[in-house]
């Protein structure tokens, strides 16, 4: 147990059955009446966000997460099959757990990092960029290179990027995972 006094930016803590991360805190003192903290915190498990206010000194129970490294192997469709880099354990996550728009870069053999609390998987975070082939795109066509602009990708994840004109089918690109942007060639 901590004290809404102990909160920082970044620390999680288990508020009705769910987990929240702390993503600002600021502590009051009004002229009149007791101190107060008011936060805005972040459902590790859904995304959404809420505005709470806490008393100086409540407590709050502190929820201790844990990163796995884990290896991508493959995926049948429905379930996504990790294995753990330190015991060579295997696990199958379903699609929901592992995320939709992380599906789109999961590549065979790729490192990844697995959020836990405890035994119960909160998610799945990929590297913040990723080498991806480009297996179709249409040819640039003469002139419109600079101008600028792009088109887009197919890759080989089946992911849909733009890309600028230069970058053509067979090209290795590096794709930033948490925007889906191009950031180059490799």
């Amino acid at each position: 147990m901590i004290t809404s006094n102990d909160f920082k930016t970044g620390m999680s803590i288990i508020m009705d059955g769910n987990i929240y991360q702390v993503i600002e805190f600021l502590h009051v003192k009004p002229g009149k009446g007791s101190a107060f903290v008011r936060t805005k915190l972040k459902n590790i498990t859904t995304g959404n966000s809420v505005e709470k206010t806490f008393r100086a000194g409540e407590k709050v129970e502190q929820a201790i997460l844990e990163r796995k490294d884990m290896q991508f192997l493959y995926s049948d469709g429905k379930e996504y099959t990790f294995m753990d880099n330190e015991n060579y354990e295997q696990m199958a996550l379903p699609r929901a757990t592992v995320g939709e728009g992380n599906i789109l870069y999961l590549k065979e053999n790729m490192s990844i990092s697995i959020l836990m609390h405890g035994s119960r998987i909160l998610g799945v975070d990929l590297p913040p960029h990723v080498e991806l082939e480009v297996v179709d795109t249409p040819p640039a066509e003469k002139g419109n290179t600079a101008s600028g602009g792009g088109k887009p990708a197919t890759l080989e994840t089946g992911a849909v990027v733009q890309v600028p004109f230069f970058v053509e089918t067979g090209n290795k690109i590096r794709v930033d995972t948490r925007n889906n942007s191009y950031l180059d060639r490799v």
